[in-house]
């Protein structure tokens, strides 16, 4: 696991740091959309505007996406290897358990075309199933 996340901080131009290390092989061992909390229980010594810095960087360079699940609570989940800093190819959508609050990316689904009116924009479109997770069903 620790050759892929360095290879994963090359490939995407960061510094390697033992914060970034543990953050990015934290992510990608997770089977869920990972919250601030979530993080915090799992590294219990950072900082928390070490952490903040580092998951926008990790957001910046296509490494980690909002996973956003229709709660108010940021979760962030690994993108596919194939995005970039300036190409995210996170178009799935999320599935979000009501019995356990886990959020999961389901990338065999993706989110449909949106056509939108003359004069409409869409910068970005979210698409949330919510229900039973196979774990608590």
């Amino acid at each position: 696991m620790e050759e892929k996340v360095l290879q994963v901080l090359k490939k995407h131009q960061l510094r390697v740091t033992s914060i970034r290390k543990d953050l990015l092989g934290l992510f990608m061992g997770a089977e869920v959309a990972l919250s601030n909390q979530d993080i915090e229980e799992k590294m219990p010594d950072i900082d928390r505007v070490t952490l903040y810095r580092t998951l926008k960087s990790f957001q910046e360079k296509g490494i980690i996406h909002k996973a956003l699940d229709g709660t108010s609570i940021p979760k962030y989940a690994s993108c596919p290897p194939e995005c970039t800093v300036h190409s995210h190819h996170d178009e799935h959508i999320h599935f979000h358990c009501a019995d356990c609050s886990n959020t999961f990316c389901v990338d065999e689904i993706k989110v449909p075309e949106i056509n939108m009116p003359s004069g409409f924009r869409a910068n970005q479109v979210n698409v949330v199933v919510e229900g039973i997770c196979e774990n608590c069903g």
